[in-house]
């Protein structure tokens, strides 16, 4: 197995500036490795009080921040961007430790970590530019800014510990925002890593500031009455609960990223080397473990044998391993996502799917948390079947796909459509006129073409429907829910009334 390169402390929390451990502690995040047991990153020590400290850095700072010209904020981020790069294998390694992501996989969370800075200045500020209409009515000029909306609790998912909540961290201090993020409590080292480069980067106090923390920790910061937004990554059930808790807090921005339950459509002109190659990294990469995995393949019912056949031949050669060797597979977070993933495989049997591959716990050395891959073969592909299946209703974040069939592109559609989620679909076809249908008719806020449902760009909206999320889609829109357009109609020479109205007798 490939030795780690580097060494990582704990420097605890990140607030107004310096690096501090709470003075008073509430619990502990022990944080091991889930691809080996024996290593253990670090103690992360937590505490509640360490939310009002920075929620009160972070307002005390809102308005200098806001008030600081746009270019100085955009050169602080590059700054930051600086930083990141200098410390890339750095991110590489940690990532890997702590997720189970191949290092290779972990460059390209790094790659896209950096691209944001430049996507979000470049492309993104140029949505909410300043607008101005001379003459919008008689002698007056109409025009909108865009606010930011003061401080927001940025919450991290562990699958992208760093490329997601930088999604969201940076539109929102370029934008004029200050920062409370609040990490994984699987991934505080990566956490701790960005603080590291921010604080290179120079940001003045209290703009951007990091508590660890369980679930308690994530609940008082979103409840809290001095955040303004919430920027959310992670699961439904997750969401859900932010929601319900900030219910009577309506002022409050809420953009809830949550999940998926993503189908390919595969046809029967389809390239069939390319939709199975796209497929099986749409389904296994990071071990099944992102909201853009696919997790079913509707395959037209005359190529649904030949692509089942394939489909499982070359499942069976993935690589699984230690991240730092650089296999294909990696392995899942923690020994509950193992227990589920197992738990959903006999569900699938029990509902009448056919377990084409089994998954099953791996006896690696080192000992972590790694799963085979599974398929699943629905048997019965009735609209009516998948509407009352738990196993094709829920996202199990897991490396599993089961596959189904349909006789016409309608009937596809209408199977793609059923889940409860609505976040990315593929469709595989040489026909334009195929893919044009399902673009119109597919619920979902990503529709590929020939690609597959994983690696979005930065530089198009990214998110879902129904229970993928609120409508607040993040990349290259996210500048949008870290501001408020604010418009003004404008009377530059108030000497004499214009708008005299019949009725008014006024002397």
């Amino acid at each position: 197995m490939a030795q780690a390169r580097f060494e990582f402390s704990v420097q605890g929390n990140y607030i107004d500036g310096k690096f501090q451990r709470p003075p008073e502690v509430n619990g502990e995040l022990i944080n091991k490795s889930p691809a080996d047991f024996k290593d253990e990153i670090g103690r992360f020590p937590y505490s509640y009080s360490s939310v009002d400290a920075s929620l009160g850095a972070a307002k005390r700072a809102f308005k200098p921040w806001k008030n600081r010209p746009l270019q100085e904020r955009a050169e602080l981020l590059r700054k930051y961007q600086a930083a990141v790069r200098r410390r890339e294998e750095e991110f590489m390694e940690i990532i890997s430790r702590e997720v189970g992501k191949p290092l290779w996989e972990s460059k390209t969370e790094v790659s896209a970590l950096l691209a944001k800075v430049d996507v979000t200045i470049n492309d993104s500020m140029k949505l909410v530019a300043d607008l101005e209409i001379p003459g919008i009515m008689e002698n007056t000029h109409g025009s909108c800014t865009y606010r930011p909306l003061g401080v927001m609790a940025v919450i991290g998912p562990f699958n992208f510990p760093a490329h997601l909540p930088n999604g969201h961290i940076v539109p929102a201090l370029l934008t004029g925002n200050t920062v409370v993020f609040k990490p994984s409590e699987k991934t505080p080292m990566v956490a701790q890593l960005m603080a590291e480069c921010f604080h290179e980067a120079g940001f003045p106090a209290g703009v951007f500031n990091l508590i660890q923390g369980e679930k308690e920790v994530g609940r008082r910061l979103c409840i809290h009455e001095s955040v303004d937004g919430i920027l959310f990554t992670g699961s439904y059930e997750v969401g859900t609960r932010i929601k319900q808790d900030t219910l009577q807090q309506h002022w409050k921005l809420l953009a809830l990223e949550m999940g998926g339950k993503n189908s390919a459509i595969v046809w029967d002109d389809a390239n069939m080397d390319l939709a199975l190659h796209e497929t099986l990294i749409g389904g296994f990469m990071t071990a099944g473990q992102r909201c853009s995995s696919t997790s079913r393949i509707i395959v037209q019912s005359s190529k649904v044998e030949e692509f089942v056949q394939k489909f499982h031949t070359k499942a069976k050669a993935f690589s699984i391993g230690h991240p730092l060797d650089n296999p294909f597979m990696g392995p899942l977070i923690d020994s509950g996502s193992t227990d589920r993933y197992l738990k959903f495989l006999g569900i699938a049997s029990r509902e009448g799917c056919e377990i084409i591959m089994r998954g099953k716990a791996l006896d690696l050395s080192p000992q972590g948390n790694y799963v085979a891959p599974s398929i699943c073969w629905v048997q019965d592909s009735s609209l009516a079947a998948a509407k009352k299946s738990v196993y094709q209703q829920t996202e199990l974040f897991a490396p599993n796909v089961a596959i189904l069939s349909a006789d016409t592109i309608e009937d596809a559609v209408e199977l793609a459509n059923v889940t409860q989620y609505g976040l990315v679909s593929s469709v595989f076809t040489q026909s334009r006129e195929t893919y044009t249908y399902c673009k119109r008719e597919i619920e979902a806020g990503l529709i590929n073409w020939n690609k597959s449902t994983v690696g979005a760009s930065s530089r198009l909206p990214f998110g879902g429907l129904k229970k993928s999320g609120n409508h607040f889609p993040t990349a290259l829109t996210s500048v949008f829910y870290c501001t408020t357009p604010v418009a003004s109609l404008a009377v530059e020479d108030g000497k004499s009334i214009t708008n005299a109205m019949p009725g008014l007798n006024w002397k």
